[in-house]
């Protein structure tokens, strides 16, 4: 997915239009970034587990290549908000109230 890692103006009224209200648009977005922070956090973590090392002796321990390599890509990653921003523009997350699915039964 690309997106565009710099700060980009957004009309508050596109993004309430949505879900019809400014503050549950962002918390739906807040929400979606959240599941792909942890899921990120989550594949960096079992990356990288792959280059741990029981050793704590600071002499044998040396510098791994392709675990620097791992970490400066997820760096470069744009932002879980941006992401789950575009998303959410793009009607790619699918939400729902509770509250008002229920009383519509």
């Amino acid at each position: 997915m690309a997106v565009n890692p710099s700060i980009i103006t957004r009309d508050l009224d596109k993004v309430a239009e949505k879900s019809g209200n400014l503050y549950e648009s962002l918390h739906i977005v807040a929400q979606r970034a959240k599941q792909i922070s942890l899921a990120t956090k989550e594949e960096l973590n079992n990356k990288l587990s792959e280059f741990a090392s029981t050793v704590d002796n600071l002499e044998e321990v040396f510098e791994n290549k392709e675990q620097i390599e791992i970490s400066k890509f997820y760096e470069r990653m744009p932002k879980p908000t941006n992401l789950a921003m575009e998303e959410f523009m793009d009607d790619k997350v699918h939400f729902r109230n509770p509250n008002i699915d229920s009383e519509e039964e």
